[in-house]
């Protein structure tokens, strides 16, 4: 059984710089316990809060040592006692691990493992969990935005900023994306942004707002607030919403803009999704992926042993394009 598989993994044993990853090999594959699957991994997304906690400043800390990764696809190897829903040979996803996802086989709970329609490929698979997971808890849980209203996706290109687009479109909203680069730009809008700005260019803010005659965005998913968060309080309109996914430092805001609109700031965190919230989210992305609107975009594709490299990228390399995914 699994106890005689050998795989590769990635394991950190100390925090730090991305060079901290290293790559294992004839390690023993992990066993599925009561209420778990045991998944061969195809490919694992990888998302900026696991550079956070590698380094050791994320305010959750991991056990040392660990395999990092979330976002696992692939096919169910074996499933553990009590588990009835899902059978060997299944094409699943999974919103967390408990083994880590940065690996060739990898055990998780039966409750956050989820098929994969053959339309979908393993990259898109390991693409969905924590991106679409989070932009729904920001857009319908947190935010509670309603059909008809307007929202920025501040951030459109990355993991998250595509389906926040694509959720957006599908719930009825007026979806304006931001990106860096004219190929973000594309990709923002091929995923469901009536428009697109490049927040690198000046007064790209002021754009925004004449876009809306100058009443403001109801909804601002915000994937940089360190940075943005002032410049959103602004672009609000009464009563206006800023969903906090991102954040890499501090900032200093001015609370009058909060007043002057009566708006929120709230953060988001798909870590405290309840499981009634997590049922409900994935029946609704199923009926995307079913529907056929829920189509994950890929950006670069890094094989396992270049797990660091990637790391490094989705911090350092500017203008996101896509999911950052390891291939096993």
């Amino acid at each position: 059984m699994s106890g005689s598989r050998l795989m590769r993994a990635i394991t950190v044993s100390e925090f730090g710089a991305p060079s901290v990853l290293r790559l294992c090999t004839g390690l023993a594959a992990p066993k599925p316990g009561h209420g778990q699957v045991l998944i061969r991994v195809h490919a694992c997304g990888v998302n900026p809060v696991e550079t956070y906690i590698r380094a050791g400043t994320y305010a959750r800390k991991s056990a040392l040592p660990y395999t990092p990764g979330s976002d696992a696809a692939g096919v169910v190897e074996a499933v553990g006692d009590g588990v009835t829903a899902l059978k060997v040979g299944d094409r699943v996803f999974t919103t967390a691990t408990e083994s880590g996802g940065y690996a060739e086989f990898a055990t998780a709970a039966a409750d956050c493992v989820h098929r994969l329609p053959d339309s979908l490929d393993f990259s898109q698979g390991a693409a969905i969990g924590t991106p679409y997971f989070t932009a729904y808890r920001a857009l319908v849980h947190k935010a509670k935005t309603k059909a008809g209203e307007a929202v920025l996706i501040h951030g459109g290109s990355g993991g998250v900023g595509v389906a926040a687009c694509q959720l957006s479109r599908a719930l009825g909203f007026r979806v304006l994306g931001t990106a860096g680069t004219p190929e973000g730009m594309k990709l923002v809008i091929n995923n469901g942004a009536h428009l697109a700005f490049n927040h690198r260019e000046e007064g790209y803010t002021d754009r925004i707002m004449e876009s809306t005659d100058g009443r403001g965005v109801d909804v601002i998913v915000e994937m940089l607030s360190n940075v943005n968060l002032s410049k959103d309080l602004q672009m609000l309109a009464y009563g206006g919403r800023v969903a906090v996914v991102g954040c890499r430092g501090s900032t200093e805001i001015n609370p009058r803009d909060t007043m002057q609109k009566e708006s929120s700031i709230m953060g988001v965190a798909a870590f405290f999704i309840t499981a009634s919230e997590k049922k409900e989210c994935a029946a609704f992305l199923h009926a995307g992926m079913e529907a056929g609107w829920l189509r994950p975009a890929v950006g670069r594709l890094y094989p396992l042993d270049m797990a660091a490299q990637a790391h490094h990228d989705i911090i350092e390399c500017p203008g996101a394009a896509g999911k950052v995914v390891l291939t096993m």
